[in-house]
């Protein structure tokens, strides 16, 4: 047990109270000795107490964040993003928001499919996405835009038009079939499908498209009003999600975005993002920057931004990774190097997957998600999780000089993405697992205990 020679100091008030005094001019002198006796002793009672949140564990390091689904932010049992929860689910998975987090990003409700799901300034449905602003204004929470810019979950609206591509010939646009991509409806791609939906948001590319300059007014004329409607209480957005290839010597991805606009989407991207609001930070995200050959490709491209004066003002590293690995030291090399680019680095959607076959990839690509979270959990899977994440956090304290925001996606097992595979510090029952108490155990240098 805890040393606590102030409790004894407290309990020994009544034989300073207990002298006769015949004075009445010392009642102040013992008003003021007894008060103090007490302060002392509740400080000293409060210093030993550990912080019980992972907010007030890190306070000192950086924001604690999780991503919230529709259900939480509009506090109803509704069936949004394939999460079936009860209204009393609701209610817990709130209460675990609230109370260990003071930072939180949305699953879905932000990203084009589900806001802007049809042509035109009427065509926006900012219900849920409000709900999710609201939710956190009111709990004083640090708010996060997730995502502007994405070749997945964005609807073939956004692409159609009558130009006919580099050695096509001409033929009628084509007519997109009804599914998660294009209509305002969440993705279902793999476990739950909490993500994204798959390719790229139902548009065959091989058909008629817009012009680069139609393009480029789309996306103005979204961000423009995202961005704007939610200026000053959104405070960081993913400006450009997940552009980088992921094999090959190619830079980036073969998305609709760089084949009809080039490679200066980006660039475009953030510069109207900024132009919407100047004091929000503005990052580029990805997956899987723990593998070195795209994490050469994310340096190459952010100090191309950089010398072109872009506005990127922050490193977004999903993290999406397993109990194999990344160990530490890998963790440790990985925001190392990111550091390099002088700018903040965000943990952006962190969670460690503990099914089998998950195992060989750290992949965030929501195409592949299926079949990471297949075979059933490791062996002792509690364990390994707890050692993953003391590691990881271990570096993260490390560098936090650096790191300033860590984002868990979701808040439980039983709404994560990848719910097989069991990937965050509360189970479906919103209770806290070994890996919450390994995470805690680093905040204050405790030796991790897991049986």
């Amino acid at each position: 047990m805890p040393h606590r020679n102030t409790v004894q100091t407290i309990d020994a008030r009544p034989n300073l109270t207990s002298v006769k005094l015949h004075k009445s001019s010392f009642s102040p002198f013992i008003s003021l000795l007894t008060a103090t006796l007490v302060a002392v002793g509740s400080t000293a009672l409060a210093a030993d107490k550990p912080a019980a949140t992972l907010k007030d564990a890190y306070k000192d390091h950086f924001y604690m964040g999780v991503a919230i689904n529709r259900t939480i932010a509009m506090n109803a049992a509704v069936r949004a993003e394939n999460v079936n929860r009860s209204l009393e689910q609701v209610n817990k998975d709130i209460a675990v928001v609230t109370g260990q987090f003071n930072q939180i990003s949305p699953e879905n409700d932000l990203k084009w499919q589900l806001i802007h799901p049809q042509a035109g300034s009427d065509g926006y449905n900012f219900g849920p996405a409000d709900a999710y602003v609201n939710f956190g204004l009111s709990n004083n929470m640090y708010i996060v835009g997730h995502t502007l810019v994405w070749h997945s979950q964005t609807p073939g609206w956004v692409f159609q038009g009558t130009n006919v591509p580099p050695g096509a010939t001409n033929s009628p646009a084509p007519t997109l079939t009804p599914g998660p991509d294009t209509t305002n409806a969440p993705g279902t791609n793999g476990f739950g499908g909490r993500r994204g939906g798959r390719g790229f948001g139902g548009f065959d590319m091989s058909g008629p498209r817009a012009s680069r300059e139609e393009l480029l007014q789309r996306m103005h004329d979204h961000i423009s009003t995202v961005v704007g409607r939610y200026k000053g209480k959104i405070k960081v957005w993913d400006v450009v999600n997940e552009a980088l290839a992921d094999g090959g010597t190619n830079i980036l991805r073969a998305s609709p975005w760089q084949q009809i606009i080039g490679p200066d989407f980006i660039a475009k991207a953030f510069e109207y993002a900024h132009e919407a609001d100047p004091d929000a930070i503005l990052r580029y995200n990805d997956y899987s920057l723990e593998n070195p050959a795209k994490r050469a490709k994310l340096i190459t491209l952010i100090k191309s931004l950089q010398a072109q004066g872009v506005p990127v003002m922050a490193i977004g590293s999903q993290t999406h990774v397993s109990v194999s690995s990344p160990s530490f030291e890998q963790e440790d090399a990985v925001l190392t190097d990111l550091e390099t680019l002088g700018l903040p680095i965000h943990i952006t959607e962190l969670d460690v997957n503990s099914a089998q076959s998950g195992q060989r990839s750290n992949s965030g690509d929501v195409t592949a998600n299926a079949a990471t979270t297949q075979g059933g959990l490791v062996s002792n899977a509690d364990k390994k999780l707890a050692d993953a994440y003391a590691g990881l956090f271990r570096a993260f304290k490390k560098h936090d000089k650096s790191v300033k925001v860590i984002t868990f996606w979701g808040v439980n097992d039983g709404v994560s993405w990848r719910a097989q595979g069991r990937p965050l510090l509360f189970d479906a029952n919103d209770q806290p697992k070994p890996a919450f108490d390994a995470v805690m155990r680093v905040a204050t240098g405790e030796p991790l205990k897991v049986e």
